[in-house]
């Protein structure tokens, strides 16, 4: 069975964690896009561990984890986080593959990443890490894949200082690689998590361009570039959270106002703790935007939604989501594709009833307040999908499953 998990809102909706705790029941999990930018956050048992190239999965003693043909790789970013993953007890030998059409990013391309930026009269907000990049030599057909790494051919048209980096990683690189179609045909009977990067609001075709990743973050990404065809994907999951957060620039129609101590912003970013795990930069907050939640599930076929963070509103004696735009007077409530329009645009809010108990301790659907029972009821009847998963914590075991996204329909 292949369960694909994307974000389904402008990343950082808790993956790492969802993708951590289903992978308990899956053989194998595959990270199918993305570079060194994404960032990962699991707490297991109080330790905080950090992912960004390598796929959640890895922390169960039990499990391969393979980079995938989309992803770029900073194989120095990813030995370092290999050697930190390490130095906390992981032991990955042997356990981590990488596809052999995935794509390096060398040195200079963090260069041009930088220079390229700081000439943008109106910058994107990159993390200055090379990917975009990386993509960009990709597409334009003079990218180095991992299968390149030895190649004469291949490498005659890079400087001697980007032969010399290929030629420093290449004893490592080279027993990691794997041939990812075959060998998730070999093992099409195992479970299998595919893991996406981003969410879906960032992805190239169907995110707010410009403002968006170089890769595929949307679900489709999982059978280009997962190593599995499009007929072969059981179930599609999307992470949200119980509200929107964004890093870098780009529209955000829902972005709180005041941003001042004390403030809502102010609190759910102190809360939730919303600082980018990559880079350290506060995130924007703003109200669940449901507007562009719906949005997401339409064009990513969405079967389940799994809601992160729903204890933050723990305190809150009311709060508010968003279930139109108002754009020049008229109430729109399609997500537009005009940058334009959604800068323009004015949340059109509902009011909810907040809780004001902690929920992190509980285990069971049951045992959530009334309130909390009726806001995801709420989304799942303005999204028309069905919520399996509520996230009441950062540890893994603050998880409430509803149903097993191993389950056939």
């Amino acid at each position: 069975m292949n369960v694909v998990i994307i974000g389904a809102q402008w990343g950082d909706e808790g993956k790492g964690k969802i993708v951590d705790y289903l992978a308990r029941d899956a053989g194998i999990v595959v990270r199918f896009s993305g570079g060194a930018n994404a960032g990962h956050t699991i707490v297991l048992s109080g330790t905080k561990y950090a992912l960004h190239l390598v796929p959640s999965g890895i922390l169960y003693s039990d499990k391969i984890v393979i980079l995938g043909s989309g992803m770029v790789i900073d194989p120095e970013a990813l030995f370092a986080e290999l050697d930190g993953l390490k130095a906390k007890g992981i032991d990955w030998e042997g356990r981590v593959l990488i596809s052999d059409r995935a794509h390096l990013v060398l040195p200079r391309y963090k260069d041009v990443d930088r220079e390229m930026e700081s000439n943008r009269k109106k910058p994107i907000g990159t993390t200055g890490r090379g990917i975009g990049v990386a993509y960009a030599f990709k597409a334009s057909r003079d990218g180095i894949r991992i299968a390149d790494i030895d190649d004469e051919d291949r490498l005659q048209n890079l400087g001697e200082e980007d032969k010399a980096f290929i030629a420093k990683w290449r004893g490592k690189l080279k027993p990691m690689a794997t041939d990812l179609a075959a060998y998730i045909s070999r093992h099409r009977n195992s479970w299998t998590l595919f893991e996406g990067a981003q969410g879906a609001l960032l992805d190239i075709d169907t995110g707010t361009y410009p403002f968006v990743s170089s890769g595929m973050s949307c679900a489709a990404g999982a059978a280009a570039q997962g190593g599995i065809g499009p007929r072969r994907i059981d179930r599609i999951l999307g992470v949200f959270k119980a509200y929107t957060t964004r890093v870098g620039n780009g529209p955000f129609p829902t972005e709180f106002k005041d941003d001042s101590p004390g403030s809502l912003s102010n609190y759910i970013r102190t809360t939730g703790n919303e600082y980018g795990v990559t880079t350290g930069r506060p995130r924007r907050c703003g109200y669940l935007d449901l507007v562009a939640l719906r949005y997401a599930c339409m064009v990513n076929s969405i079967d389940r939604l799994v809601l992160t963070h729903l204890d933050v509103y723990d305190a809150l004696p009311e709060f508010e989501a968003c279930v139109a735009y108002r754009i020049d007077g008229k109430v729109v409530e399609d997500f537009p594709a005009s940058i334009r329009d959604l800068e323009r645009a004015v949340p059109v809010l509902k009011k909810f009833d907040g809780w004001k108990t902690p929920i992190s301790a509980c285990q069971s659907w049951e045992e959530l307040p009334t309130k909390a029972r009726e806001y995801v009821e709420f989304i799942e009847t303005f999204t028309e999908t069905p919520i399996s998963i509520v996230s009441v914590g950062s540890d893994r075991q603050q998880t409430i499953v509803r149903e097993s996204p191993w389950t056939r329909f």
